[in-house]
């Protein structure tokens, strides 16, 4: 059994959301969301959490903040669009201790994990010019995004952001809660998609 989870856009009181999630209230999401994540985490564990924790503004965040403390776990945070602790927010530098004080061991613009063998990156957005790289007409945000150059054309990439129903495959895996039952991805089949994909 796996000890360590990836989920992205929590989306916490994020009304728009829940309705695209089947939700009519915003709490009824929050509720199931909880119940997915306490069912499979222990508070042994370890959660990545890639990004765009609730709609944003300072009420909306806090009380993500708070149900993300409630949740089992060592939670580690790479920042997505929607978190005010990320770069591209004027006052980052202001919430990430907040995010840090209420709810996270660590907050981060991108992260590396060592997974299956390989140096798997871990970002909220996909690559950048990635042609399912957003729910939007156009993608955006693509000067946050990880360039796939260098190094990076022979690495894997968990992400979020999407809001799509794939779970993606090589070298891009999509671990945002739309595409996995609304639940935390286990590391046994992150793992699974690294070594069953051909290569790339």
């Amino acid at each position: 059994m796996t000890n360590v989870w990836f989920t992205s856009d929590l989306h916490i009181g994020h009304r728009m959301v829940a309705e695209l999630r089947g939700f009519t209230d915003p709490a009824d999401h929050d509720d199931a969301l909880a119940a997915n994540w306490d069912r499979v985490v222990r508070p042994d564990h370890q959660v990545w959490v890639l990004g765009d924790i609730s709609v944003g503004g300072k009420a909306n965040e806090i009380r993500a903040l708070e149900w993300i403390a409630a949740r089992p776990g060592t939670k580690h945070l790479v920042a997505g669009n929607h978190d005010s602790c990320h770069p591209y927010r004027s006052q980052a530098h202001k919430w990430q201790r907040i995010y840090l004080d209420a709810a996270f061991a660590s907050v981060q613009q991108s992260a590396v994990r060592k997974i299956a063998g390989q140096r798997v990156l871990l970002s909220h957005f996909p690559f950048q010019g990635s042609e399912d790289g957003d729910h939007t007409a156009e993608n955006r945000f693509e000067e946050w995004r990880l360039p796939r150059i260098g190094e990076n054309t022979s690495r894997w990439l968990l992400h979020g952001h999407t809001h799509s129903r794939d779970p993606g495959h090589g070298p891009q895996l999509h671990v945002g809660l739309d595409a996995h039952a609304l639940a935390p991805v286990p590391l046994d089949w992150v793992e699974y998609m690294i070594e069953s994909d051909p290569p790339f």
